[in-house]
């Protein structure tokens, strides 16, 4: 579908009945309440799956330690700054496999690895969002913008469960891009000979 972010909430504010948006620069209530949930609505929806579109992996940059009172956490673990584009952690490896420990905290992962791969969602321009995933977020733009602009709450209501399920549509299309994984090792399979 190829959609701007003006372009989403201009459809969306279609969906409810009131005017589009040509830019969040416009001087209209529309406009004002497209540009301030925009960005967060967009992230929460990133965030709600492990999408497999927006699935990124990166080697992060290790900081130096702090230098103040909690300087035995930092020489017992090391800091790994965060990738600018991340929205969720989906798994933290080092070079010999999966971290089982590890905190998200301040921005930074604290591990006790030398060197940290990590895999995440990440924030990726409107553009190369896939249609299902532009029809979700639509719907759910709808379904957040129709109260402050209509005051429906019967609309906005209907909106919601319209929302949650092209959100549900969204999530079987997305995992259904990739070769479904083969249970290997199952007691109960084994078992049936």
């Amino acid at each position: 579908m190829a959609l701007s972010d003006v372009a989403l909430c201009a459809r969306a504010l279609v969906m409810i009945g009131v005017s589009p948006i040509a830019s969040f620069a416009e001087e209209t209530v529309e406009a004002e309440v497209a540009a301030m949930l925009y960005p967060a609505l967009r992230d929460g929806m990133l965030a709600a799956y492990p999408w497999r579109f927006a699935a990124r992996g990166k080697w992060l940059a290790r900081l130096a330690p702090p230098d103040d009172e909690e300087g035995q956490l930092a020489r017992d673990n090391r800091q790994f700054a965060l990738p600018g584009d991340f929205i969720r952690l989906l798994s933290l490896e080092s070079g010999a496999g999966q971290l089982p420990e590890f905190e998200l905290r301040k921005g930074v992962i604290v591990c006790g690895a030398e060197r940290a791969f990590l895999n995440y969602v990440g924030r990726m321009p409107e553009a190369s969002l896939p249609v299902w995933f532009d029809m979700a977020l639509m719907a759910r733009l709808a379904a957040e913008f129709c109260l402050p602009l209509t005051e429906s709450g019967s609309r906005a209501e209907y909106l919601q469960k319209r929302a949650d399920t092209l959100f549900h549509q969204a999530r079987l299309a997305d995992a259904q891009q990739s070769t479904p994984r083969r249970i290997e090792d199952f007691p109960l399979l084994e078992a049936r000979g």
